[in-house]
Parts: structure tokens; C-alpha cells; sequence
């Protein structure tokens, strides 16, 4: 007697609903690889064409003294500046440096620039001049008498007094760095004659 067993069908797959993707949408994980390849085609790119980033850039001259304090903080950050060109160093005696730079003067000033409907303050803007020469040892100047400036502008708010005093300090120290970063750039570009 044979018996009846049903016969074991393979199983056959079920169709999986695919749904169209949406013009222009990529899963997470293929965006992020586009992004980094991106990125790094963009580095490639950059780093042949001779891009670099701004690093301290070496002066033309091997010593400079300046007639600035060390103990004022225009002073200090000045040669901080000068000591990481790596190839300057500041002397305090002028007559052994081959060049010497001169702060002539250094002016900050708050001007008023809006008032209120009711004659109240509503806006300040901020300046800075700084005036400087760079003489060579014999006193021919390489670097005639020059003034750069930088200003900021701050909202006032006088129940805020305290905030908006040290606000405007902060943007004091911003225009100094950049005022001591267009320095520098000025410094670089002038050569102690051979």
C-alpha cells in the first residue's frame, strides 16, 4: 500500500514591492561616500596647484628692535608675532638690529553712529589706527611713516551696560590682532638692503 504524502514544493519568492526612488534622494551611506570623495578630489586639487594654508612668513631681516614696552599688550603680542616667523628676533638695543620699527602712535576712538527715536544711543562704531615706520640701520626708512585702521560696529543697549563694555573690549582685541596681522604682512614685504 503506497500512502498518500503530498510532495514537497520548493517554495517560490515573494515578490518584494519596490518602490521608485524619488528624483535626486540617495541613501544616507552613498551621500556620505559622494561627500568624502568630494572632499578629498577638492584636497587633491588644492594641493596641486601649490595651495597652502597662511603660516607666519619670514621676514628680511635676521633682527629688529622695537621701540614698543614688552610689558604692554601691544608690545607683547607684537614680538610673540615676530618670534614665530622663526627667522627674526627682537634686540632691545637698536644699534644691533637690522631694522627697527617704530609705533609712532596707536589711537582707538567710539564715534556714535544711530540714536534712538527718543535721542538714546543705538549704535557705536569703533576705530583703531595704528602709525608705524620701519628704519634700517643707517636710519633710510623701509617703510615710510604708514597708518592701517580697522573699525567695528556694535549695538548699545543701556541696560545692558556692563555686557556691551565688555563687548566692546572683545572688539578692541579683534581690530588689534588684525591690525597686527596687516603688520606682519607689511613687515614680510620689506627687505633690509644687502
Amino acid at each position: 500500500m503506497t500512502s498518500c504524502k503530498p510532495k514537497a514544493v520548493p517554495a517560490q519568492p515573494t515578490p518584494v514591492a519596490v518602490t521608485p526612488a524619488q528624483p535626486g534622494a540617495l541613501h544616507a551611506s552613498t551621500r556620505r561616500r559622494l561627500m568624502l570623495g568630494g572632499a578629498g578630489l577638492a584636497g587633491l586639487l588644492l594641493s596641486g596647484c601649490g595651495f597652502k594654508l597662511r603660516g607666519p612668513q619670514a621676514l628680511g631681516f635676521a633682527t629688529v628692535h622695537i621701540n614698543t614696552s614688552a610689558m604692554t599688550e601691544l608690545g607683547a603680542s607684537l614680538r610673540r608675532l615676530i618670534a614665530t616667523t622663526g627667522s627674526t628676533t627682537v634686540v632691545e638695543d637698536p644699534d644691533q638690529a637690522d631694522a627697527r620699527l617704530q609705533i609712532l602712535s596707536n589711537d582707538r576712538g567710539r564715534e556714535i553712529l544711530s540714536l534712538s527715536g527718543t535721542g538714546k544711543v543705538r549704535e557705536y562704531q569703533l576705530t583703531q589706527t595704528l602709525r608705524f615706520q620701519v628704519l634700517d640701520k643707517t636710519g633710510k626708512a623701509l617703510i615710510p611713516p604708514t597708518a592701517i585702521a580697522a573699525s567695528r560696529e556694535y549695538t548699545f543697549d543701556d541696560s545692558q551696560v556692563l555686557g556691551k563694555e565688555q563687548e566692546e573690549s572683545l572688539l578692541y582685541n579683534d581690530m588689534q590682532k588684525d591690525l597686527l596681522q596687516q603688520l606682519m604682512r607689511r613687515l614680510a614685504a620689506a627687505h633690509a638692503p644687502a
